[in-house]
């Protein structure tokens, strides 16, 4: 297996994948239906989305794993299968990465409050392991716990991840800019606390994804930055901030003017740079050329 610590002191900056789910949907994944399953069910789907985002340049991809945790798939009477279908979610991405290209395992927020007493730190931790020892088993170089909203459930993420692989760990929090014009989660958590918490339990890359555009994450970045100078930061950003047309959301960013703004995201001091809603191979292909060139 690769490093990616490794492989961004070889390159500087790295290239990740974009959308997943906006592409399921496209391929027939219904409303209410289980996104992790498609991994047995229609694996050349999953496979042919993967494989976009390295036809595209990617040095990064993803795997079809976001909801893989035991409390997600319990919705669908599926947290049976946990290891099975995040193991199959790796191995797909795996295939499609070949051997030149990076895997990241993803690990998403189990839509349960601990604070809330919905569930134990112990079965949420126990989930954690299981899915990660799985994503490990099928052939991911890392792991990342994405999405995140609250320290408590992060950190249990990372905790699992660490004490049940050996593989390098990153972790990004999805913030809002709040009327007093600061950036918290929906849990109130600050981009500076999110840092000490996560470095407190041994993650290796920080960052921030979804939610955003290019504009409010090079404003959060900078603020890492401010209290984290050496991390390596990841940022997966939105095609802009979304607008509804028609009851849907679309999302205004076209390639070119996501590429445009590359140079100051790298600027204000991010290192690995990939897409989330909205996003596509055609703004992945550009933000390559743009890192080329920049």
């Amino acid at each position: 297996m690769s490093s990616l610590l490794t492989a961004l002191k070889n390159k500087k900056i790295l290239v990740s994948d974009g959308a997943w789910g906006t592409f399921l949907h496209q391929r027939g994944l219904q409303p209410g239906e289980c996104p992790e399953l498609w991994n047995i069910t229609h694996r050349d789907d999953v496979f042919a989305i993967a494989k976009s985002y390295i036809d595209a340049g990617a040095d990064i991809i993803l795997t079809n794993s976001f909801g893989g945790s035991p409390s997600k798939l319990e919705h669908y009477g599926l947290q049976d299968r946990t290891a099975e279908l995040n193991k199959t979610a790796a191995a797909i991405s795996r295939e499609a990465a070949g051997v030149d290209h990076l895997v990241l395992g993803s690990i998403g927020p189990t839509g349960v409050i601990l604070m809330m007493g919905e569930v134990s730190e112990e079965a949420l931790y126990d989930g954690f392991c299981i899915q990660a020892e799985a994503l490990k088993k099928g052939g991911v170089d890392a792991l990342c716990i994405e999405t995140m909203s609250a320290v408590d459930e992060a950190c249990l993420a990372i905790r699992a991840a660490r004490e049940t692989t050996d593989l390098e760990v990153a972790c990004t929090f999805t913030f809002e800019k709040t009327v007093s014009g600061e950036y918290r989660t929906m849990m109130g958590v600050s981009p500076a606390e999110m840092v000490q918490a996560v470095k407190e339990v041994g993650v290796s890359i920080i960052g921030t994804n979804c939610g955003n555009g290019f504009d409010q994450m090079i404003d959060i970045v900078q603020e890492i930055r401010s209290i984290d100078p050496i991390t390596p930061i990841l940022v997966h950003a939105n095609a802009g901030k979304p607008v509804f047309q028609d009851g849907k959301a679309v999302f205004p960013e076209t390639p070119e003017k996501m590429a445009a703004k590359v140079g100051e995201l790298i600027k204000s001091g991010a290192n690995i740079i990939g897409g989330c809603c909205g996003t596509t191979p055609a703004h992945i292909q550009g933000l390559v050329h743009a890192i080329r060139v920049h």
